[in-house]
């Protein structure tokens, strides 16, 4: 359930005060846990279930037992296992009046009115705590791979079957909406970046990316690849008839008990319209500096620049390395009632409250380099620009700094050093980079190992000496590695965390720039200045036993 209604509730009741609640905030930001253990830790509750009859008394709703029954067949029947799972709900009981059922999350109206749209029934609310819906419906339903081959069978069996003559109808039949639905389900259940829908001549792939490497799902039949594009494009309110240029759209979804935002892109092929969700996790808006696995020096470093009056701070690195989520962190940190802070993105991927932004609409003129120079007659403290991408926008960003701004920024350059270069080739002058510029952050993510399955194991010369070390210079330094369990999904990593090079512009650095040294040139003084290189950050890690050695090539 959504924390912020809970405490809405509980305050209403007169349970807790406006400075609990903030504290009650404060706390699961902080520690993760769950709201309901939150509350029991404050002495706010006596145990987690006592929420749930707060909650039932707020809707007017019956509380339910659902430890030790067993809801029959016939009534599981009445909601499809892919609407279980995508909305958390358990049918309960059925009757004239409609039928009943225990929501994972019952605060939130929309999943009753999707689930009424979506049966074409009346829907009644009972409530049973969100941990033993959650449970009965795996224990009723089974596992996805059995709800998708039973909504494929549909198909072959001719229940449904998919008529080519009305592309819409098709895209809404209760088949293709229920595979789509748990495909989103299953793909975020597993913590997916990015889901794609690749038509091929004979066969239609649907790939997930977790953790940056890519997987399959069991592919559909190649036939109904038409209508299952179509029923995600419907959903992004996307032109479902115009299938010749790229598109652009938006789904938002309540998947469980969390609303789900997915920036969806279309590209047309020779065989039909590739389809990439890209899954915005609202998390990472939530995460600040100190949880970012930034290494002590580098956290202050950046704590202390952004908090000065003006310069650049950029943060560098591939497309997915988190460079968005670096400079959301930041931006946190300074988002206070004193500063004005001004964002220009393409596109605004998360709403953040107290900062203004703005979305780039380069099709009506919308341009960075047209913000930008808005935004300086609008009295900002604190510009964060999404990209730097061409000279117009560099240089209003350096004359924004020079006159008194503190602007934040991303570039796409391979190390930190880099990022100087660029920015001359872009046609800034090299004095005015010096005199602007405060540091440079490089970035990579890399999967982290598994804790369940976590073991030492001896590396081999050959991948050593691609680190550049040898087994003489290691002593007592030990590698990890994953040897693959169930709660990782047989990968051996589970999660990322980041690698970082910062680069300090220091006196000595700025005579360089304003020189043209070359980036080699740069990041040779820098080293001598005592800069850590992605790799150098990448061997930490490894020692510490976060990643493994193949992670670290692969990326630096």
């Amino acid at each position: 359930m959504d924390n912020n209604q809970i405490i809405e509730l509980l305050e209403s009741r007169g349970l807790i005060d406006r400075s609990l609640a903030q504290d009650i905030l404060a706390e699961i930001n902080q520690s993760g846990k769950e709201i309901a253990e939150i509350l029991a830790d404050f002495q706010v509750i006596q145990h987690r279930d006592d929420i749930w009859p707060l909650v039932a008394t707020e809707l007017g709703a019956q509380m339910v037992d659902i430890r030790n029954w067993t809801p029959p067949e016939a009534l599981l029947a009445l909601v499809p296992a892919g609407t279980a799972r995508l909305h958390g709900a358990l049918p309960v009981q059925f009757d004239e009046t409609g039928l009943h059922v225990a929501l994972v999350d019952p605060l939130n109206p929309q999943t009753v009115e999707d689930l009424r749209f979506a049966l074409g029934r009346e829907i009644h609310v009972v409530i049973a705590p969100d941990y033993l819906v959650e449970a009965k419906i795996n224990e009723c339903y089974g596992g996805e791979g059995k709800a998708m081959e039973d909504i494929l069978a549909s198909f072959e069996l001719g229940g449904d079957s998919v008529n080519t003559q009305d592309l819409e109808s098709e895209a809404n039949s209760a088949p293709i909406i229920r595979y789509v639905d748990l495909v989103l389900y299953q793909a975020i259940k597993e913590k997916a970046s990015d889901i794609h829908f690749e038509p091929f001549e004979k066969d239609f792939k649907i790939r997930y990316r977790v953790d940056g490497a890519l997987y399959e799902m069991a592919p559909p039949p190649v036939h109904l690849a038409l209508p299952i594009l179509s029923r995600v494009k419907v959903m992004a309110n996307m032109n479902i008839a115009e299938r010749r240029v790229p598109q652009d759209g938006r789904i938002v979804k309540q998947v469980g008990e969390k609303q789900v935002d997915m920036r969806v892109s279309s590209l047309p092929t020779n065989h039909g319209e590739s389809i990439v969700l890209r899954v915005l996790d609202r998390s990472s808006v939530n995460l600040s500096l100190e949880n970012l696995g930034l290494p002590p020096h580098i956290y202050e470093y950046i704590g202390d620049t952004i908090e000065k009056p003006n310069g650049i701070f950029i943060v560098t690195g591939p497309t997915g390395a988190g460079k968005t989520t670096t400079l959301y962190a930041a931006l946190r940190r300074i988002n206070t009632i004193e500063s004005k802070l001004l964002t220009a993105e393409d596109p605004v991927e998360y709403d953040i409250d107290g900062i203004i932004q703005i979305p780039i609409n380069e099709a009506i003129g919308l341009d960075f380099p047209r913000v930008l120079r808005a935004f300086l007659r609008q009295d900002p403290d604190r510009i964060m620009i999404g990209e730097m991408r061409d000279k117009e926008t560099a240089t209003i960003g350096i004359q924004a700094a020079l006159t008194g701004h503190l602007v934040l920024s991303t570039l796409h350059t391979n190390d930190s050093a880099g990022a100087v270069t660029r920015l001359i080739d872009m046609g800034c002058e090299p004095f005015l980079v010096a005199a602007s510029l405060e540091g440079v952050l490089a970035q990579r993510l890399v999967r982290t190992i598994c804790t369940e399955c976590k073991s030492t194991y001896e590396p081999n010369e050959a991948i050593l000496s691609q680190l550049g070390i040898s087994a003489h210079e290691l002593g007592d330094k030990s590698f990890f590695t994953g040897a693959g369990c169930d709660s990782c999904g047989q990968s051996g990593y589970r999660g990322r965390r980041g690698l970082y090079e910062l680069l300090n512009i220091t006196e000595p650095i700025r005579e360089l720039i304003t020189n043209r040294a070359p980036s080699v040139v740069i990041k040779q003084k820098a080293v001598e200045l005592g800069m850590n290189t992605l790799r150098e950050d990448g061997l930490r890690n490894i020692y510490l036993g976060h990643t493994t050695i193949e992670e670290v090539l692969k990326y630096t």
